[in-house]
């Protein structure tokens, strides 16, 4: 993944084929200590910030304010700093951490999504099954992944199993 060993990496939350970032982030740690890197997102949820900088980003970017956030961003972190949205950063102090784990961290489309894959359907066939597009049954499953720590669908499918999820 990191050929090179860039000062500052900018990352996307949701990277292409379902893996989040933040399961990338210990793999860019091991490979290149000295990278510091910023997540570039559209999630404005405190928790996806708290599990960033939980990962090890120095950096949190919301997507609508990179135009004016991101190079002020790369630059503090390249200096050894920090950079949260500052809207973000507000709404994080003031908002109480979610519990991890069952069913409820999870929405109920969230909820409903994981149980299709969980019976063996492909994303084409849960879209098609809850009036969706492809994409956005692909970001739901990414979201439904990063909020349960879990990557594969064999974990999904023993998460789905252990929460009654299948039972319904």
């Amino acid at each position: 993944m990191l050929g090179h060993k860039p000062d500052v990496l900018v990352l996307d939350l949701n990277m292409p084929g379902g893996r989040s970032s933040l399961e990338a982030l210990p793999d860019v740690a091991q490979r290149s200590p000295a990278t510091r890197t910023v997540i570039l997102t559209m999630q404005e949820d405190p928790e996806y910030a708290r599990r960033a900088l939980r990962a090890g980003a120095l950096g949190y970017v919301l997507k609508d304010a990179a135009d004016g956030e991101l190079v002020d961003a790369v630059r503090r972190v390249a200096e050894g700093g920090t950079y949260l949205n500052p809207a973000l950063g507000s709404r994080l102090a003031t908002t109480p951490e979610q519990p991890s784990g069952p069913p409820g961290a999870l929405s109920g489309r969230e909820a409903q999504v994981l149980r299709l894959i969980a019976l063996g359907h492909t994303n084409a066939e849960i879209a098609e099954q809850l009036f969706l597009s492809v994409r956005t049954v692909e970001t739901h499953r990414a979201h439904i992944q990063q909020k349960l720590g879990r990557s594969t669908r064999a974990e999904l499918v023993r998460y789905a199993l252990d929460n009654g999820l299948l039972d319904r």
